[in-house]
């Protein structure tokens, strides 16, 4: 396990995650007790679901790289696929509310005036330098990995970067003029956002887990980007090995593992250290492969479009054994 590179990445996304959740939600509670201030007790509900999450996503990550078995002959990924359907369905709703208690601000007669603001205001820049470190460093990792935990895992914590906006706006324009509706106007966008990134993510989580066929069009067009790997991959009946292996099966199967292949030693510990070719692990692999796995056979630059790497993998999970 400790020699899978998307692993590695993916835990450290899910580690800084847990970190920062934890050092948010002291801080907070710290706020809370100086200041008294609803504002800072609703950002750190928010920060402790924060954790909760992350600390699953974690547990998500860590069981889906375990290595295929008896009972799971094509490995674990399915359980991040499932944690991120269900930090998809807690981010919609954590953007209806937010929308919801934005609204009734809004339409209130009487809204609650603010208190505190200058310790709320420290306690919500120190929030946001933490977050935006936390989300760029999960963006360059849900890039390079495709992890929908990661990436359901980030768009969480950048919807929380509005709200936290919004609060120093608010308390500054209610210490100043008085004023205490900006922060609601910030998070009616804030919840609209995150409701239809969830969408998003959602539908990507349950799509794998339903093992829903790809588009015709993205196969067909995965044929054509696979002509650029024919030449050293064969695939279909008779296939048979080449300058590199045969693929027809290779969505799912662990690495290092097609019969009569001479594998490179960096090739062949990535599969004993349990590593799997699984939709994301192909993503990254294809993408650059001398950087994903230094020292293999492959000798092939890397598809550099998103798009070519889609429509290849498509086209690959097609192609039985």
């Amino acid at each position: 396990m400790a020699k899978n590179p998307t692993l590695r990445l993916n835990l450290s996304a899910g580690l800084a995650s847990v970190s920062v959740a934890m050092v948010l939600v002291l801080a907070k509670l710290w706020a809370l007790s100086a200041t008294g201030a609803l504002s800072i007790a609703a950002s750190l509900a928010d920060s402790a679901m924060d954790l909760m999450v992350s600390v699953a996503g974690l547990a998500a990550m860590i069981y889906a790289a375990r290595p295929p078995d008896e009972d799971h002959a094509f490995g674990h990924s399915s359980a991040e696929d499932l944690v991120a359907l269900g930090q998809s369905i807690f981010i919609a709703v954590s953007g209806i509310v937010i929308g919801w208690a934005a609204a009734a601000r809004l339409l209130s007669d009487a809204p609650q005036p603010l208190e505190a603001q200058a310790e709320g205001i420290a306690v919500m820049v120190f929030s946001i330098v933490l977050t935006v470190g936390l989300v760029l460093w999960q963006r360059r990792v849900a890039r390079r990995t495709r992890s929908r935990v990661v990436a359901a895992d980030s768009l969480h914590y950048l919807g929380d970067l509005l709200p936290n906006i919004g609060a120093i706006l608010a308390l500054w324009a209610s210490a100043r003029f008085g004023l205490g509706q900006i922060d609601s106007v910030v998070a009616l966008a804030a919840g609209a956002g995150m409701v239809l990134g969830s969408t998003r993510i959602g539908k990507g989580a349950w799509d794998a887990l339903m093992d829903r066929a790809a588009d015709p069009e993205l196969v067909a067009a995965g044929e054509k980007v696979f002509k650029k790997c024919a030449a050293c991959h064969k695939v279909g009946d008779g296939a048979k090995n080449a300058v590199g292996p045969v693929l027809n099966g290779i969505v799912g199967r662990p690495a290092g593992t097609v019969e009569g292949f001479k594998y490179s030693a960096p090739m062949l510990d990535a599969g004993a250290g349990g590593l799997v070719w699984t939709h994301e692990e192909l993503t990254a692999y294809l993408a650059d492969p001398k950087g994903y796995i230094p020292k293999n056979k492959m000798s092939f630059a890397g598809l550099k479009k998103d798009s070519d790497l889609q429509a290849v993998i498509a086209y690959l999970s097609t192609l039985s054994q």
